[in-house]
């Protein structure tokens, strides 16, 4: 797939259970900070694209929240995110390579992060304290189109994947938009987030594949008859599932191994309408329409 790069541990980035994902804007727009409109012929908009930063964060927080599942809360320079969807890297004194986390939530200068424990990187995070400095690069990812959400937009976040969920379901509730949400995990100690969402206002749904909460079976057997579009984050089995089962258009947001996190290395790529798109630059949100599934 592309050029090869280091085998490195599994990192949860959006939905992902992969090493590295998304990414934003194609290079030359990115660079120059420009707004650009629809292309021609093209199914998914390029957003405006604020310059990434590097920036120092403080934690403020860092606590398990379900089984190998972390949120971590920080301080620091958050101008340059702009989209739910969006995604940070983070560096880590002893590794080489960043570890890619969504974006679950920022209010003003406070972002949150919610992270699972699957390798090295992740478990050094995890035992960081408040007070810890870290170096995060922001403003990475597309992030979701909410113009197209419709009155009753569906959410639907699978394990890790969950977490950019959240911000979505505020920025689409502000707009007065009726908003369900099905969380699907493999079982009842794997939930998270289930009480947040209901907080915010949103319609909750949740599925264990083992049954020990919720529906029993997986997101596809808890699709409502009815919404207007839908946005998903999870595992590729998961997106596979949801594009044979879903009845209206809706938004991606994949995973793929890279290496750099912001389109350099050529290391991460989908097959689409529009020929081989980055990931990490392109995405990680695409578009139903445009996306070649393979068997």
């Amino acid at each position: 797939m592309g050029v090869a790069i280091p085998q490195i541990e599994t990192v949860s980035f959006l939905s992902h259970q992969t090493i590295l994902t998304s990414g934003g804007f194609p290079r030359s727009l990115c660079s120059l900070g420009m707004t650009a409109k629809l292309r021609a012929g093209h199914p998914h908009p390029i957003f405006n694209g604020d310059l990434m930063k590097d920036s120092l964060f403080t934690i403020i927080d860092n606590k398990i929240i379900a089984k190998d599942v972390y949120k971590m809360s920080l301080c620091g320079d958050t101008s340059a995110i702009n989209n739910a969807g969006e995604f940070v890297n983070i560096q880590l004194d002893g590794f080489y390579l960043r570890r890619p986390i969504s974006v679950c939530d920022v209010e003003g200068d406070v972002l949150t992060l919610i992270y699972k424990v699957v390798g090295k990187g992740t478990e050094a995070m995890s035992e960081m304290t408040p007070g810890t400095e870290l170096k995060l690069l922001t403003g990475l990812g597309n992030g979701y189109d909410l113009s197209l959400a419709g009155d009753s937009p569906l959410l639907i976040g699978g394990g890790v994947g969950v977490p950019p969920m959240f911000l979505l379901a505020k920025k689409l509730l502000a707009q007065g938009k009726r908003v369900s949400v099905i969380l699907g995990f493999n079982t009842a100690d794997e939930v998270f987030y289930e009480d947040e969402f209901k907080a915010l206002g949103c319609s909750v749904t949740v599925t264990t594949v083992d049954g020990s909460r919720g529906i029993k079976g997986f997101v596809t057997d808890a699709l409502p008859d009815e919404y207007t579009y839908f946005y998903t984050c999870g595992p590729m089995p998961m997106f596979k599932a949801l594009n044979r089962a879903v009845k209206t258009s809706g938004q991606f947001s994949f995973e793929e191994r890279m290496g750099c996190g912001f389109g350099a290395c050529m290391g991460c790529f989908c097959q689409t309408l529009f020929g081989s798109k980055r990931i990490c630059k392109d995405g990680p949100v695409l578009r139903r329409e445009e996306i070649l599934w393979a068997d």
